[in-house]
């Protein structure tokens, strides 16, 4: 792995298994459990589905909100330092990449601690809306909870029913974590501005690095393929295999945390 590396400038593609040693579990890592999340075609069906959504992650927010980066959050960050990462290209929701010190991410799937207003699009800090729930259903963020990647947790659907929700407090209408949704599409400047991230790495002769994912999903895989094509090393350190394994140079299974702090090491 150091040596395909080695004196190149590298963009970064990342995953939710970067976030597992901040105690931010992985859907599809080795040994998770099978889970579905909710689609967005699910979420607008109406105020059931809402209702089940935001009592589940509601709990589960205030447990996510606390995690901090981990050593490999700060390892990519102390190469985008060096001058050595010249972008970060993240499928994760949790910020925890801006709070590690990053300048410039790329958050693909948008940000858990934003909400976005289905009606007039108008866009508000999640802790704001966690007080609104906080008051309108007090105790609630108490329940003991198993949390998802996504900051959503499991809950007895006993207790989802009696939860009240908040709307928006502009025009009324339905809140929404700004975060791409299973079945909703990645905005399509986030895809261009990331597909200019790989395609600078072709004439500078640098590299792509994938950092925990697992690149089952397509919004990842697409780079992957693409920086395979433009002939653009591809090093993937991640637990377990993934489907962009056949397009990698380098295949690294380890954590993440255990790893890149040594390419932080190599590069000084």
């Amino acid at each position: 792995m150091f040596d395909v590396l080695a004196d190149r400038p590298l963009v970064a593609l990342t995953g939710a298994g970067l976030s597992t040693d901040s105690g931010i579990p992985d859907y599809r890592g080795p040994g998770s459990p099978d889970r579905t999340p909710m689609t967005y075609q699910e979420f607008v069906t109406g105020e059931d589905a809402q209702r089940r959504y935001w009592a589940r992650s509601h709990v589960g927010w205030a447990r996510m909100a606390h995690a901090a980066p981990n050593a490999g959050h700060r390892a990519l960050a102390a190469l985008e330092g060096a001058g050595v990462l010249h972008g970060l290209i993240t499928q994760n929701v949790d910020g925890l990449h801006s709070d590690a010190g990053h300048r410039a991410v790329i958050d693909l799937h948008g940000r858990i601690d934003t909400v976005v207003c289905l009606g007039c699009t108008r866009r508000t800090p999640r802790a704001a809306l966690q007080e609104r729930f906080a008051a309108l259903n007090p105790g609630f963020a108490d329940a003991a909870v198993e949390i998802r990647p996504d900051g959503d947790a499991e809950l007895d659907p006993a207790l989802v029913d009696g939860f009240e929700l908040a709307w928006c407090t502009a025009c009324g209408g339905v809140l929404k974590p700004d975060v791409v949704f299973f079945g909703e599409n990645v905005p399509r400047d986030r895809v261009t501005r990331a597909y200019a991230l790989v395609d600078a790495m072709a004439p500078s002769g640098g590299a792509l690095l994938v950092a925990g994912s697992s690149l089952t999903v397509m919004s990842g895989l697409r780079f992957v393929r693409h920086a395979h094509k433009l002939g653009v090393p591809v090093v993937i350190v991640n637990r377990g295999t993934t489907r962009g394994d056949e397009f990698a140079t380098v295949l690294v299974d380890a954590g993440c945390s255990d790893v890149l702090p040594a390419l932080v090491t190599a590069a000084a």
